[in-house]
């Protein structure tokens, strides 16, 4: 009967070594986080630029307001503080830009970083929005995805700063 134990407790180790050796061995090859282009945590000044809202989304789903997603965006980004807000790309550190994408059923908020003298992409943030429901549950879903694009942003500029090395 100890014979039989002690082989089930050992096929049972033996089961699970390889999973814990590999989950290890996985652990210990992660790369170091590459560093994030310095434009996104030394900006002061911004530009929002508005790209359009995807096939008149926000005209077919969100009540007829064009330019509810630009102006909300302006106004969170306004009231959290860290950011002049500029009426003019030439006058920022950093451009966004902000537009609805969808692929078939699927509705993302986009949040493009620009460099704003070369163009150069520097990072993008996409969120789900859901837009199902009544008009009300849908205005509520737009509020909370602009948040959630807020709250991306703020949380890649808390990252560490590069080194300067």
């Amino acid at each position: 009967m100890l014979k039989i134990r002690l082989s089930v407790a050992f096929l049972g180790f033996a089961m699970i070594l390889p999973t814990t050796v590999a989950a290890f061995a996985q652990a210990a090859n992660v790369a170091p986080a590459a560093p994030l282009p310095s434009q996104i945590f030394t900006a002061k000044k911004i530009f929002i630029a508005n790209i359009g809202e995807g096939a008149n989304l926000s005209l077919r789903v969100f009540g007829g307001k064009p330019d509810r997603m630009y102006n909300e965006l302006y106004a969170a980004l306004k009231s959290c503080g860290r950011y002049e807000l500029v009426t003019a790309p030439a006058d920022s550190d950093l451009i966004l830009e902000v537009e609805v994408i969808s692929d078939t059923d699927d509705w993302h908020f986009k949040l493009v970083l620009l460099d704003p003298k070369t163009q150069t992409t520097l990072w993008t943030i996409y969120e789900p929005i859901k837009f199902t429901g009544l008009q009300k549950t849908r205005d509520k879903n737009f509020s909370d995805t602009i948040a959630k694009l807020v709250a991306d942003l703020k949380a890649l500029t808390a990252a560490p700063a590069p080194d300067s090395k």
